[in-house]
């Protein structure tokens, strides 16, 4: 077994803010991804007052080699959610918010009816807040399931490719890369103006070409905000950490995927996908309007 390296080492949340985060979310009956898939930078984020919530239940019905959120047959989807959402965003005084959920493959939509509604809510209630979703890849659903989504008029789409195509069948068994990779462009497609946005994790055995490959994929798909943050082990039952990358060669991956043309790059041990997204958009609108100038 490899040990984890000091760089990966974090604090245990106990801020007031974020006992308080926790209270609100329990009382709204809320769920957040930060929670579910054990993020180590929930501490931290919601000591800042960001959080990013996880729509359509706590059940998964993939059973993804390297998430820790759980899998099995899902509850009914909770009618009250988009209004319970936007009241929390409103408590918390988010300016950004970020969206995501587990898979349902057990709806027709795959949950897309539902991602629409809550940002239509979240639009009618908080018209200021920018919304990123980080949808599932609506595999086997029909194609109206983006359009549907898109037409609700989110800031960012984000979907993660997750790893290489390599490690697709060990990792995540349940999706396909050139799946993932052209939901992503369609979103594009659909709507020019729309922020994309994916994200890898490192470590799981790919190789460093791999990468390379994989991100070329990305700005051919026309991916404006690339992620990329080393993989943790949940626990004994999920894939094993094959190797922990340095700090400095997540510099190094940062510098490449720039120079391929990505608008923005997080590149980091800890960096997950709304890892700071708030920020990371933020400086995306500031180059663009450089650029413009």
């Amino acid at each position: 077994m490899i040990g984890k390296p000091k760089w990966l080492k974090v604090r245990a949340p106990m801020s007031a803010e974020y006992k308080s985060i926790v209270q609100m979310m329990r009382k709204l009956n809320l769920n957040t991804v930060c929670e579910e898939a054990s993020c180590p930078n929930i501490g931290s984020c919601w000591k800042q007052g960001s959080a990013t919530f996880m729509i359509l239940g706590r059940v998964c019905t993939r059973t993804c080699a390297f998430c820790d959120v759980a899998t099995g047959r899902p509850d009914p989807v909770d009618a009250d959610e988009p209004i319970n959402l936007a009241k929390a965003v409103a408590q918390i005084g988010l300016k950004h918010v970020v969206i995501t959920s587990v898979d349902r493959d057990d709806l027709k939509d795959g949950g897309a009816g539902h991602y629409a509604t809550v940002i239509r809510e979240l639009k009618a209630r908080q018209p200021e807040v920018t919304i990123e979703i980080l949808t599932p890849d609506f595999q086997r659903k029909p194609a109206s399931c983006l359009d549907t989504i898109m037409a609700a008029g989110p800031d960012i789409f984000n979907h993660n490719l997750e790893t290489v195509p390599r490690l697709y069948r060990s990792v995540r068994p349940g999706a396909r890369y050139f799946t993932s990779l052209r939901l992503l462009q369609r979103a594009k497609e659909v709507d020019p103006n729309v922020v994309t946005k994916s994200g890898i994790m490192v470590g799981l055995g790919e190789e460093r070409d791999e990468i390379l490959q994989v991100m070329d994929d990305m700005r051919e798909a026309g991916i404006d905000i690339l992620t990329i943050g080393q993989y943790l082990r949940p626990s004994p039952k999920h894939h094993p950490v094959m190797k922990y990358w340095t700090p400095e060669e997540f510099d190094e991956l940062k510098y490449l995927a720039e120079k391929k043309g990505f608008g923005m790059v997080a590149s980091g041990p800890l960096v997950r996908s709304s890892f700071h997204a708030d920020e990371v958009f933020a400086a995306l609108k500031l180059k663009k309007a450089a650029v413009k100038a």
